[in-house]
């Protein structure tokens, strides 16, 4: 049964008898109908009542009446009002501009604005490369979507993804220090959207593409990387894969066993999981087998498009065919960035001993987490509620830090490859089978990768001028 999360919190403002049980009752009724209490503060104390706020994580909007419902059927007890802490979070946005320069009076206003800013105007317009030195292109990120392939609830459009591109932005600020925006873009035409990003570039030294659908996904990164000279980053693709060849680095340390003999198996070959395949054949595996929605990806299936066509040649040396069940077979490694519930714990028996599995669905992965810890020897996915939490976060501030820093032109696999291994090392000797990646709140987490890329962006510069 799924366990209420911080993701849906409500606060329950009451009147309540001021009597000795109050404090009881009113927690016991929360825990009855399945809420989890996460506060309880008196905020008002009168001589008939107090006034209670009551703070529980909940299910959904359904469970929320429940709790309401079983808070205001108590003898005495009036709820006034319920707020959900989520949206409070949201009400005006999570973002907003502050100068970093003082204002305080005419010479300073002079120096920031009219006059004195026409003179590092013309030093830009006569040396462009000066904008890095000189604005906030330095720092600056846009966070690009056209709102097609929104977390998991499909195209909603611009508007309804701007909190979460709210959200990506906040966390580049927070641990890399990264300036990122919103740019959320009301047309999903390739070619208007690289005509519209190439026109906003000349701010940005760097652009993080973001929940926008497979297969244009694959053209816009690349046709943008070929025409500007800033890196382009799809964080669905290269932000997941390189958490999770950092994250296998170190199962594989766990369980012994070199990653040149095992066979991978990969369900899901959309942007996440073709960019995994891409990444963890620079490793050399002994195979990987993909599978989708139609069976496994082979050269004889028909209708493939360019990307699963690229696979099927790529991946599958004995070229087999079937379902997901049947790849899973003698498999060391599965790799779920697909749909929930696909297989079971006697899917995971038919593995090869010591199975790592990462079912990476969200919120609900490819198989109970429980239920493939009966029969693999590390499991991992992509919630927060479980041990080895497989998250972009870990990978996307760290990257972009590095590439500003270095100030990068441009990124490539050796760049996710470092660091892919600059995460994995950060786990150093705490490596166990519930532990093999760092918590998103380790502040080793972002220098270190910053680190790593930067050395690649500088190691890309010398061998390309010897």
């Amino acid at each position: 049964m799924p366990v209420p999360g911080p993701g849906y919190s409500i606060t329950v403002r009451l009147e309540a008898p001021p009597s000795a049980s109050a404090a009881g009752d009113l927690t016991t009724a929360v825990g009855e109908v399945g809420g989890v209490l996460t506060a309880f503060d008196v905020v008002e104390s009168h001589a008939d009542a107090i006034v209670v706020d009551i703070t529980a994580n909940v299910l959904s909007a359904d469970h929320a009446e429940d709790i309401t419902k079983a808070l205001n059927a108590l003898q005495g007890v009036n709820v006034r009002k319920v707020s959900d802490r989520t949206f409070l979070m949201h009400l005006g946005g999570k973002l907003e501009v502050s100068p970093k320069v003082a204002l305080r009076n005419r010479d300073d206003l002079s120096r920031a604005y009219t006059p004195g800013v026409a003179r590092v105007c013309q030093a830009i317009a006569a040396n462009p490369d000066d904008a890095r030195r000189l604005t906030i292109k330095r720092n600056t990120v846009a966070v690009v979507t056209d709102g097609s392939a929104v977390l998991g609830l499909g195209n909603i459009g611009p508007a309804a993804a701007l909190p979460v591109m709210e959200g990506k932005a906040a966390l580049f600020k927070k641990f890399a220090g990264v300036d990122a925006w919103p740019v959320c873009l009301d047309t999903q035409d390739t070619d208007e959207i690289i005509a519209i990003v190439r026109a906003l570039a000349p701010v940005y030294a760097g652009i993080n593409l973001e929940d926008i659908a497979a297969p244009r996904c694959f053209e816009i990164e690349a046709r943008l990387r070929e025409q500007l000279d800033i890196p382009v980053f799809h964080d669905d693709q290269h932000g997941t894969a390189i958490v999770v060849v950092a994250a296998l680095r170190n199962a594989l340390r766990v369980v012994g066993k070199p990653i040149e003999k095992c066979k991978i198996v990969v369900s899901g070959v959309g942007a996440a999981g073709s960019a995994i395949i891409r990444l963890l054949l620079r490793k050399a595996p002994a195979d990987i087998v993909a599978a989708d929605i139609d069976g496994i990806v082979h050269t004889g299936r028909p209708n493939l498009d360019n990307n699963l066509r690229w696979v099927a040649e790529n991946t599958n040396r004995e070229n087999v065919s079937g379902t997901l069940h049947d790849a899973l077979v003698g498999a060391d490694v599965f790799i779920g960035v697909s749909a929930p519930n696909l297989f079971g714990a006697e899917q995971v028996a038919t593995m090869a001993d010591d199975a790592i599995v990462f079912a990476l669905a969200n919120p609900d992965p490819e198989i109970d987490p429980l239920e493939a810890q009966k029969h693999a020897a590390v499991v991992a996915t992509g919630r927060s509620d479980y041990p080895n939490q497989i998250n972009n976060v870990l990978a996307f501030p760290g990257v972009f830090r590095g590439l500003l820093d270095a100030h990068a032109h441009q990124i490539d696999d050796d760049m996710l490859l470092a660091a892919a291994n600059a995460i994995a090392d950060v786990v150093d000797d705490r490596l166990n089978a519930s532990f093999i990646v760092p918590s998103v709140f380790d502040a080793a987490v972002a220098p270190a990768v910053a680190e790593a890329v930067k050395s690649a962006v500088k190691g890309q510069e010398v061998a390309s001028t010897a």
